[in-house]
This record gives C-alpha cells, structure tokens and sequence, in this order.
C-alpha cells in the first residue's frame, strides 16, 4: 500500500509548539511512525568531543531537527495550497494515485 506521505512532500504541522509551520519531509522514520522536516522541531543536542576511528567528532551544543509524529502532520496540496487529507483512487493502469480530498487533483 502506497503511504500519505513520502519523503519530499510539504506539510504542515498542526499541533505541538511548531505548530502552523511548514516543511518538507526530509525522512520517513518507520518504526515509530515519524517524520523528520526541514526547520521543524528544533533541538539542542551537547555533543562531547569523540576520537573514534574515523576522526574527530566538533564538540559543543548543535542544533538538529528531531521527529514528529506522522499524525501531528498534514500534507499541503501543491494545487490548493492548504493542508488536506489524502485519499486513494486507482488510475487506469490500476495503480493507486493519491488525491487531494478538498479540491480532487492528483498529488504525485
């Protein structure tokens, strides 16, 4: 089954602190149903200095966009420009075409 939201769509948070601000998808996170996206729910992380093999890790505090629930986004329709739920509908070859509910033209 073809999923709601795929890495490069933009959507639009609506809950949380971020709220009302758009992004795109830059990572489905499978397990656990999440998302990243670009500029949304930002975090400080305090990274230490690490020698591993590889090289050297800069320490000091970075800032990084952590996962949002699948179901706290909602995808923007590129037609419409507004938030919408999606929908499926079988093409003429048979293949599943996502579909913009509030205004009917196809998504993909």
């Amino acid at each position: 089954m073809a999923s709601r939201i795929r890495q490069g769509d933009t959507v639009e948070i609506i809950s949380g602190d971020d709220r009302g601000l758009r992004g795109a998808v830059q990572l489905l996170v499978s397990r656990g149903a999440r998302v990243i996206i670009s500029g949304a729910n930002i975090v400080k992380k305090h990274q230490r200095p690490v020698r591993a093999g590889r090289g050297q890790v800069q320490p000091g505090i970075i800032e990084l966009e952590a996962p949002v629930h699948i179901s706290n986004v909602m995808l923007v329709c590129s037609k419409c420009d507004r938030p919408s739920r999606v929908r499926f509908v079988r093409n003429e070859d048979g293949r599943a075409e996502r579909v913009c509910k509030r205004c009917g033209e196809a998504i993909d």
